[in-house]
């Protein structure tokens, strides 16, 4: 007979937050190949998974149907071929996806599922993954910190280093600067000697967050300020050398007016939606030498992802260590709660991260 354990589920595989139940039939997942089977102890909410609990995220072929990306946890078994420096028994913290075919596909009686080339998500009592997407989490890390690191701090580090080509001495801008990955993106630049940093925000509170608790050089309300004419104002008209934007066609046409030359806008999402209004004026690209680069990381190789843990490690976890990179969790709840936690990120009021703890 299988094994089961409890995940959180979707009714009717799509809906609003109050469509999340735990389901205790779930099955449960073996590793093999490079995989790792982990016990969860906490994770963390991401905006794509409310788009894809909704069914309007693009999850790609290798991404589980269970929500959840980034995870916090003890190693109880391993597949074949698992990455040296793995034991039984670490505590560790990743991302939950990269590769393919890293658990034996369950089928279960009430339910027949092949779960995503083997692998559920992080919203889960266990989850089947790569040994290349796994951390060593530091004794100094609380269990919801580490679960707080992967996804946020690997995009940031992606957009601004891979894509961005960022470089000491460069300036930048990060749009929705209290959201997770701009948290981690601001604290990023200044440490790696940005010549400035600005960022946008809903709220004067949020703003105010962005310069005085991450050090941000200024940030602007897009609620009540045109905030394509202050970066201007700010940089006396030479705009940034990178920007990175979630927003998508509102932001479109003040992104392309605040870039500096040979600069590069980087899209990492469209939240207002992906078609251009009539009247955007695009002859910045050609008289600015402007670069405009879309990425997503959860679509990426196990190998390209993997080298992006290695970076984190090489360059973050120490930090996290000794507290230089602070680690922001907004709210912990119950995984029982899972339908709350959902329904706060909703609101867009949050500085941080949203964890969610497994009893």
């Amino acid at each position: 007979m299988d094994e089961k354990m409890r995940a959180v589920d979707i009714k009717n595989d799509k809906g609003p937050a109050t469509a999340l139940y735990i389901n205790a039939d779930t099955p449960k997942p073996a590793p093999k190949g490079s995989g790792a089977l982990v016990k969860i102890k906490a994770f963390g909410l991401n905006r794509m998974d409310l788009l894809q609990r909704e069914g309007m995220y693009p999850v790609p072929p290798q991404a589980p149907k269970t929500l959840g990306v980034e995870f916090s946890g003890t190693i109880e078994s391993f597949g074949a071929e698992p990455e040296r420096g793995f034991k039984v028994g670490d505590e560790v913290f990743g991302l939950a996806y990269g590769g393919k075919h890293l658990a034996e596909p369950v089928f279960s009686a009430r339910l027949v599922m092949i779960i995503a080339d083997g692998h559920l998500g992080a919203y889960a009592e266990y989850i089947a993954v790569s040994t290349h997407m796994l951390v060593h989490k530091p004794k100094e890390l609380s269990w919801e910190e580490a679960a707080g690191i992967p996804e946020t701090w690997i995009t940031a580090t992606q957009a601004m280093y891979l894509v961005g080509a960022f470089e000491p001495g460069k300036s930048i801008l990060w749009h929705a600067g209290a959201s997770s990955v701009s948290i981690s993106g601001i604290q990023l630049a200044k440490h790696d000697s940005a010549s400035a940093i600005y960022a946008t925000a809903g709220t004067d509170a949020k703003t105010s967050f962005c310069v005085n608790e991450l050090g941000a050089t200024a940030a602007f309300n897009y609620k009540t300020q045109d905030w394509a004419s202050e970066v201007l104002k700010a940089t006396d008209g030479k705009g940034v050398d990178i920007v990175i934007d979630f927003v998508g066609q509102a932001y479109f046409q003040g992104n392309l007016d605040v870039v500096a030359r040979d600069g590069i806008i980087v899209n990492l999402g469209a939240l207002s939606g992906t078609k251009l209004p009539q009247g955007v004026d695009i002859g910045a690209f050609v008289r600015k030498r402007i670069r405009f680069e879309g990425s997503s990381l959860r679509s990426r190789d196990e190998a390209y992802q993997g080298r992006l843990r290695d970076t984190l490690v090489e360059h973050a976890l120490p930090k996290f260590v000794d507290r230089s990179f602070k680690i922001y969790v907004e709210k912990v709840y119950p995984w029982e709660s899972i339908v709350e936690a959902h329904q706060l990120m909703e609101k867009n009021e949050t500085k941080g991260k949203i964890i969610c703890r497994i009893s």
